[in-house]
């Protein structure tokens, strides 16, 4: 699974996706159109639901071979036997690792901090983020990264880099340039009227 880490990262947005049948549907769109990891981010309290689409997705993921991670929470990752996605105030990668195992793909949040990502480098993470390079939706107060940062990533770490924050077809090219080994895109793939046909677009830069 690790040495898929590279593409299309795509998170579920549940504003876009109010109800199961939809985000079932899209997130398959999106595997069908190459998208190589999902990330099932979901911010509400209605437990019930999210261990109810954790556990459908993970099915679904399953069947096109490809990667779940769970957005901020260990707890539902190892509830339906997938990795994890942590934010700087969601927990360490080696306490999550003991929870969920060698197999699972656990995943750092490290803004615009290079130290943040070596750090998540020894811990164990699998993969790193850093953003937003661009305005974005999702996080409008986040900090901007500068598309330097992927170069010093790339040349210090030895982890898949992904790219985040306000990426659409036109501007990915850039981090990808940069040196971005996935991008990772939420309302420019999931609000598009084909998000099948997004998603090869954006396969396609890669």
């Amino acid at each position: 699974m690790i040495s898929r880490l590279h593409g299309l990262y795509a998170i579920t947005d549940s504003t876009l996706m109010s109800d199961t049948s939809t985000l079932l549907q899209s997130v398959e769109a999106a595997l069908l159109g190459g998208a190589s990891i999902i990330q099932y981010r979901d911010k509400s309290t209605d437990s019930e639901k999210r261990l109810t689409q954790a556990r459908l997705l993970t099915d679904l993921c399953q069947r096109y071979a490809r990667p779940l991670v769970i957005n901020d929470d260990v707890a539902l990752a190892e509830a339906v036997g997938v990795g994890v996605h942590l934010g700087q105030k969601d927990g360490d990668p080696e306490a999550a690792r003991k929870r969920l195992g060698n197999t699972c793909i656990i995943g750092v949040t490290c803004h615009d901090r290079l130290d943040l990502a070596l750090k998540a480098q020894q811990q164990g993470a699998d993969y790193v983020a850093f953003g937003a390079f661009f305005p974005s939706t999702t996080k409008p107060d986040a900090t901007p990264a500068p598309l330097t940062l992927l170069q010093e990533a790339k040349q210090q770490l030895s982890l898949p880099v992904v790219a985040i924050g306000g990426l659409s077809v036109d501007n990915a090219p850039k981090v990808i340039s940069a040196g971005a080994d996935m991008v990772a895109v939420i309302h420019q793939l999931f609000s598009a009227s084909d998000i099948t046909h997004q998603a090869q677009r954006f396969t396609a830069l890669f």
